[in-house]
């Protein structure tokens, strides 16, 4: 899956929820999600995402790159 990380980002401020706090929601470590969120993680396991949705309350379609036609 190709994560869209100014989507994450802009999702995760919005719910007011940090870095720290998505780290201990998630179990994923938080210079990986900074890294994700900045876009230096390309593709991942579509399970990590669902994770971050799970905690954003948002469907994990809404955190995937679109391919651009």
């Amino acid at each position: 899956m190709r994560p869209n990380g100014q989507a994450i980002r802009a999702f995760r401020i919005a719910r007011r929820v940090s870095i720290r706090q998505m780290e201990e929601q998630t179990g994923l470590n938080r210079g990986w999600l900074s890294r994700l969120e900045r876009g230096e993680i390309r593709t991942t396991a579509e399970s990590r995402v669902r994770q971050v949705a799970t905690v954003l309350d948002i469907d994990p379609d809404l955190l995937e790159l679109k391919e651009k036609p």
